[in-house]
């Protein structure tokens, strides 16, 4: 085995179930997530030798996904697929907080699979996956103006929508502090 070869299997290891997690919630589908994931994997094998370190193997990668979903959307219109939504460790949870987290998580999921595509990314990579401005930036292959500029429009229409469906950013998460929804895994990020 090559050194490419052993670099590319630890960028796998490492990598591929957070890359996995990104194109699901895109793409809304399971099984397009999967294939996808595989299609990442093998353009990373592709573009090793021309990678040239200007930026994080796991932004290098995350680029080359958002790539891989912009052709599968190109070739193809969008599947109505399932999604599973991972919830966190439940052990630590009462079962009436299990079940009220999870129908928060999916109220919110909804509400951002509704959204058009950049929101969506944006929305993913800024608040959900953690990303800086500059890496958010490099992702998407825009200025960081932009990514601000397009991320408060996001979440406004994300606010927007969970208010036509009745459902308040407020009673979602009434009498949670940020920094506890942070910790139990949901996502405190809507302006008030």
């Amino acid at each position: 085995m090559g050194l490419e070869d052993t670099i590319l299997e630890e960028l796998f290891h490492q990598y591929s179930p957070i890359i996995y997690r990104y194109i699901l919630f895109v793409t809304k589908c399971k099984e397009e997530a999967e294939d996808l994931t595989q299609e990442v994997f093998i353009n990373a094998y592709r573009g090793l030798p021309n990678y040239r370190g200007e930026s994080s193997y796991k932004t290098w990668l995350y680029t080359i996904a958002r790539n891989v979903i912009i052709d599968h959307f190109r070739k193809k219109r969008k599947s109505n697929c399932l999604i599973d939504f991972p919830l966190p460790d439940q052990n630590q949870q009462v079962p009436e907080e299990v079940l009220e987290r999870k129908e928060t998580t999916q109220i919110l999921h909804r509400a951002i699979m509704e959204l058009k595509l950049p929101y969506r990314e944006i929305i993913i990579l800024r608040k959900i996956k953690g990303y800086s401005i500059v890496e958010t930036a490099n992702i998407l292959g825009c200025a960081e103006g932009k990514v601000k500029v397009t991320l408060h429009r996001a979440l406004h229409r994300l606010k927007h929508k969970l208010n036509r469906d009745r459902w308040k950013f407020d009673d979602l998460f009434w009498g949670q502090s940020p920094g506890a929804l942070q910790q139990r895994g949901t996502v405190p990020f809507l302006p008030r």
